[in-house]
This record gives structure tokens, C-alpha cells and sequence, in this order.
């Protein structure tokens, strides 16, 4: 079982419980889903940048990533619809659990300058979005062998209903969220 998830049932629950005042654990916000979504624009000129954007992808999450395609033609970006311009994975269960407690352990404190997320990037519902600039701060990613810098976006999708719900969700988890 993965840590994290054995953190969450033994020392979480019982915490926000007594926090939020509620009597039943199932009330108690979880994570649901993480979903990593790496776009890729130059991937229409050059389609060895969206190969190694699957393959840096599929290392970090641990499951094999999905290309996405663009749903419209947009002539100012030089897209035609059907291009395939990024690749994405949604984690679940086990393999959600172990990427958190990667996300939070090791791969945040590697970030050059990093002073903590931004407590703001929640979407009203208590989910959480991050975005990364480089994929190199996940230690299975070999840096002397990246051709390309990719950035990505870490959607972290919660039960909780309210910001401050998902907020005191991922703090408990050590999500480093500033104070401001």
C-alpha cells in the first residue's frame, strides 16, 4: 500500500475531522485524481520533441501517456484540427498516492528559488493546479540526456468543495503552500 495513502486513513482523516468538526470520515475532502498534461507546440514541426515528451511523461507518472490532438483549426497558431500537439495521464489510486509523495518530497525542494506554491491556484472547487517550467526536477528524469526543456501542468483534483476544504487537504499532505 503506498505510504501517502496509509498517512491519509491513519493521521489525515482524524485530523480534519476534528478541524472541520465532522462526524463521519467519509466527508472528509480526499484526492480523487492527478491529472499531468504536457503541451507541446512545437511537437507540428518536429515530431521527435512530442516522442520524447511521451516518453518523459511515461517515466514520471509510471504509466504510459496519451497524445492529444487539436480538437479545432486555429490559423493564427499554424493548427489544424487533428494535429497532435501534447500528451496527458490521469493517476488514480496506488500510482496517485506515490506521485504525490514524489510531488512533495522530492521533486518541489528541487526547484531553483522555490519559496512554496502559490495558495491562489485553486479553481473555487478545491482543486489545485501547478505548473512546472522543466520536467528535470523528477529524479527519473536524466538531465544530461533532455534534448528539450517541456514544462508541465500537475492538476490535482480534490473532494473537498470549498478552496479552504482542498487547501487544509494538501497542506496536511505537506503540500508547501505560502502564506500569503
Amino acid at each position: 500500500m503506498a505510504r501517502l495513502r496509509e498517512f491519509y486513513r491513519r493521521e489525515v482523516v482524524p485530523k480534519l475531522m476534528a478541524e472541520r468538526g465532522q462526524g463521519n470520515a467519509l466527508a472528509v475532502p480526499r484526492v480523487e485524481k492527478i491529472c499531468l498534461n504536457m503541451g507541446v507546440g512545437l511537437a507540428r514541426e518536429d515530431r521527435k520533441i512530442l516522442e520524447e515528451a511521451v516518453e518523459t511523461l511515461t517515466l514520471i507518472a509510471g504509466q504510459r501517456a496519451v497524445v492529444t490532438r487539436a480538437r479545432q483549426s486555429i490559423s493564427n497558431f499554424k493548427l489544424r484540427k487533428g494535429y497532435e500537439i501534447g500528451c496527458r495521464v490521469t493517476l488514480r489510486g496506488a500510482s496517485m498516492y506515490e506521485f504525490l509523495d514524489r510531488l512533495v518530497n522530492v521533486a518541489l525542494p528541487r526547484i531553483r528559488d522555490f519559496r512554496g506554491l502559490s495558495p491562489r491556484a485553486f479553481d473555487g472547487r478545491g482543486n489545485y493546479t501547478v505548473g512546472l517550467t522543466e520536467q528535470t526536477v523528477f529524479p527519473e528524469i536524466d538531465p544530461d540526456k533532455v534534448q528539450h526543456t517541456l514544462g508541465m501542468n500537475i492538476t490535482i483534483v480534490t473532494t473537498a468543495k470549498t478552496d479552504e476544504d482542498g487547501r487544509a487537504l494538501l497542506r496536511s499532505f505537506g503540500m508547501p503552500l505560502r502564506e500569503n
